[in-house]
Formats: C-alpha cells, sequence, structure tokens
C-alpha cells in the first residue's frame, strides 16, 4: 500500500508538507499546482512552489515530492514539465481535477473532463517529452456534471501513456459533498491497465479500509482527513489513535511559527483558521479554541491564544 499526500491548494503548502512528513506514513507528496498558459516558467516558480529542489526534491523526512502541473495546452504543459523533472521533481502530476471556477473558466482542471480527446492530447505530449524513468500521474474527478465520460477519460489518460491515475470519486458538481463514489474506481480498474490511486472522503482507518475495499484499490490519497487528523497515515498503516490534543496544539505552534516567519505570513491567519474547520472534525477542543481565534486578524494575537491552550492542556 503507498499512502499519498494531496495537493490542497493553499493548504498543503512545504511548510504542511515537511510538518506532516515527519509525523511519517507518506510515501509520496504531490505540490499545489502551477498554472501553465503559454510559456516555459522560470526556474524559480517551480522552486517556490516546491522548495524541496533544493534537497533532490525530497521532504525534511525523506518524503518524495511531486510538481503538479495545471493547464490545457499540450505543447506548453509538456515543456514545463520536462523542466520540473530536470529541476528534481520525482515526476511530474497532471491536475484535471481543480474544481474551483476561475481555473474551469480559464480552460483549466475539471472542466477538461469534458473534453477526452484533450485528456489525450495533453498526457500524450508530456509524456513523450518527460524522459521515460519519470512517472507521468494524472489526477481526475468522475467528471464534470455527471459520469457519462468517467470511463471514457480514463481510457485516454491510460492510451496516451500515464503512469498512474488518481481518482477523487466525486464529480466536479459533486463538490466536497459527502459521499465518495468508491465503487466507480473499481469500474475503471476493471477498463484500464494502469495503477489507480483511491482519493475522496478519506477520514480514518476504517473509511480507508472501505475505500480500498469498495474501490478495488490498495493505493490511497490523503487530503482533508489529514488535515483533520495529522497521524491519520500512521494510524491506518498501524491502527492507531488519533494523537492526542495536546500533541495537534505543538504542531499548530510549530506550523504558526513556520508561517509567520516564512514567506507566507500575511497568508498566516486565514490559513490556520482554515485548518481548524478540519480539525474540529476529530478534536473537540478545536471547535472551542476556533471561536477564541475565529475574529483575530493579528498573528501575534493568535500566537499567543495558541500559546495559552497549549499551557492549559500541558
Amino acid at each position: 500500500m503507498q499512502i499519498i499526500l494531496a495537493p490542497m491548494e493553499g493548504v498543503v503548502d512545504h511548510l504542511m508538507r515537511d510538518m506532516l512528513t515527519q509525523i511519517g506514513g507518506f510515501d509520496l507528496c504531490v505540490t499545489e499546482f502551477i498554472r501553465i498558459v503559454d510559456q516555459l516558467l522560470p526556474a524559480r516558480v517551480f522552486q517556490r512552489i516546491c522548495p524541496e529542489l533544493a534537497q533532490q526534491g525530497y521532504t525534511a523526512a525523506g518524503t518524495p515530492v511531486r510538481i503538479q502541473l495545471l493547464g490545457q495546452e499540450p505543447n506548453w504543459l509538456a515543456e514545463n514539465a520536462f523542466r520540473a523533472v530536470s529541476l528534481g521533481s520525482h515526476g511530474v502530476d497532471l491536475n484535471f481535477g481543480c474544481p474551483a471556477k476561475t481555473v474551469n473558466k480559464s480552460r483549466g482542471g475539471a472542466v477538461l473532463l469534458k473534453q477526452p480527446e484533450q485528456l489525450y492530447q495533453i498526457v500524450k505530449a508530456v509524456r513523450e517529452a518527460v524522459p521515460s524513468q519519470h512517472t507521468v500521474s494524472a489526477k481526475i474527478r468522475l467528471g464534470y456534471d455527471d459520469t457519462s465520460l468517467t470511463l471514457e477519460n480514463a481510457h485516454a489518460i491510460a492510451a496516451a501513456g500515464a503512469s498512474v491515475l488518481t481518482v477523487h470519486a466525486r464529480t466536479k458538481a459533486d463538490g466536497y459533498r459527502p459521499p465518495a463514489y468508491w465503487p466507480w474506481i473499481a469500474k475503471i480498474k476493471q477498463q484500464v491497465n494502469i495503477p489507480l490511486i483511491a482519493n475522496g472522503e478519506i477520514w480514518d482507518r476504517d473509511s480507508a479500509l472501505l475505500c480500498q475495499q469498495q474501490a478495488n484499490c490498495q493505493d490511497i490519497m490523503l487530503g482533508r482527513g489529514v488535515l483533520a487528523m495529522p497521524n491519520l497515515a500512521q494510524s491506518i498503516r498501524q491502527n492507531s489513535h488519533a494523537m492526542p490534543w495536546p500533541q495537534v496544539l505543538t504542531l499548530l505552534m510549530q506550523y504558526s511559527e513556520y508561517e509567520v516567519s516564512g514567506d507566507k505570513g500575511k497568508y498566516y491567519a486565514n490559513r490556520i483558521k482554515q485548518w481548524f474547520t478540519y480539525l474540529k472534525r476529530q478534536y473537540p477542543e478545536a471547535e472551542l479554541l476556533f471561536q477564541q481565534l475565529r475574529t483575530l486578524r493579528k498573528s501575534n494575537e493568535i500566537l499567543t491564544q495558541l500559546q495559552i491552550a497549549l499551557q492549559q492542556a500541558a
């Protein structure tokens, strides 16, 4: 079984990857997407989204990182994919699942699920550009408005030479509303001959095992679930309990120090609150603390409240 940390735009940056892979259990991380339009991007763009390139593409814990690209133009995606692996990315991932309206309006992400031929052309161009020893993976949803093209899309991606296909088992129209339709992944597996990775609604070990059973797929990708339970990957592997709340608070402090002192400090308040929306699912204490943080805007005020909570929990 492989467990992959999902790319989550605006949430799982290199700081979060560093922290979560140090907790352990992950075999691979995929970055937030790099938007490709009509040019070969300079190396600094890849290095900004994936600072791990300075360490041969590994997190401090030794977990490999794969850069994700999003776009619709096969040749430009191919050129940028080659640059990504040349800089040290462990393969390249293609985003055909992003549901964001702004992305879809510019013909990127999930809207491409309406165009199997375009999926084929993109994957084919990228596969031909990237040396064969590097993985070319793709991530899809089950469709845009419905599942009428699910199998055709999967066939197109496999036929174009993708190494691996990750399936978020919902359509774009489904958004993130439960359930995830894991049996669809089993249907896809019957039709294509490349490895599949199951994604969607994996919140704990029980849901991971049910997903694997219904999807007929051992490899899984964790997204929001690992934000709700930071040791989810370890819990799935070892049948262990959720980490204690005081340990989560220590992580929150560590993450805060990363973010505030790093180049993304101006986003810190929004990011920490977004993390709390997931933690509340697993930890009742997170709901109480979130109410204290909800109206705060300044980093030092949030840090003070976290410090008080940590002292009270100790």
